[in-house]
């Protein structure tokens, strides 16, 4: 899938300061060196690796080997589990509005499309939080780029592996989305989708795109309601095979 914002000409003259830059890009070359041995694997041990070595391999090759990694149609899906949403009365710190805050567990999955196989093959990469502040603006505190909607980062240190979606929804969206999430029925799910053409490495030369160091732009989110998945499932490992 083509990307689905264009990429700048010609690289912005820098907002920070030479010595901020600077400091930022020493510490993304220190976690991608950490990255460096599970990234450099080839496509085909993904299936031997750990949760934690995919997400590895994932974030450096969005960082260093975005070109070759783009054709494969890499899309994180993030497969909600269990939900908080708060809501805090903003008038308190002279905010003057509430400030609503969406939590989602969630269970991350790596779809990559592979040459000859007619779908997309599904990778575990670890479990993790979409956190999405809701309102009609970004507050200020994300540090997020004109019209980037999150950035995606991880803990590769940690045991299990963690990722983390910040970034932020409109009431609208929420609205649209409440019923499916607050669905008690435990056939029927939601996840967070990324899709390919809306991710983009944190760094120099993609200055539409903010995050911390080695972390991972995102342009747009997607959600998707799915009714009833299990049993449509069962009802098909029922249908007879057909027979070439």
């Amino acid at each position: 899938m083509p990307p689905a914002y264009s990429l700048p000409s010609s690289t912005s003259s820098p907002s920070s300061t030479d010595f901020e830059s600077s400091l930022h890009e020493r510490q993304r070359r220190e976690l991608l060196a950490m990255l460096e041995p599970c990234g450099r694997k080839t496509v085909a041990e993904l299936s031997a690796m750990s949760d934690g070595e995919r997400c590895r391999w994932l974030f450096w090759n969005l960082q260093e080997n975005l070109d070759e990694l783009r054709p494969m149609e890499p899309t994180l899906q993030a497969r909600v589990t269990s939900m908080q949403f708060t809501v805090v009365d903003g008038t308190a710190s002279g905010g003057g509005r509430l400030e609503k805050r969406l939590d989602l567990a969630c269970k991350w999955t790596l779809e990559l499309s592979y040459p000859g196989y007619p779908e997309a093959i599904t990778h575990a990469v670890g479990d993790g939080w979409a956190n999405l502040v809701v309102a009609e603006s970004p507050p200020a505190y994300l540090m997020l780029a004109d019209g980037q909607r999150a950035y995606l980062d991880a803990d590769h240190g940690s045991y299990p592996n963690q990722l983390y979606l910040e970034g932020w929804v409109t009431d609208a969206v929420w609205q649209e989305m409440r019923q499916h999430l607050t669905n008690p029925n435990p056939s029927c799910r939601t996840d967070v989708v990324l899709l390919d053409n809306v991710l983009f490495p944190v760094k120099s030369g993609f200055d539409f795109v903010l995050g911390p160091p080695a972390a991972i732009g995102v342009m747009n989110l997607e959600f998707r309601a799915f009714s009833h998945p299990t049993e449509r499932r069962i009802s098909r490992r029922g249908e007879p095979r057909r027979r070439g």
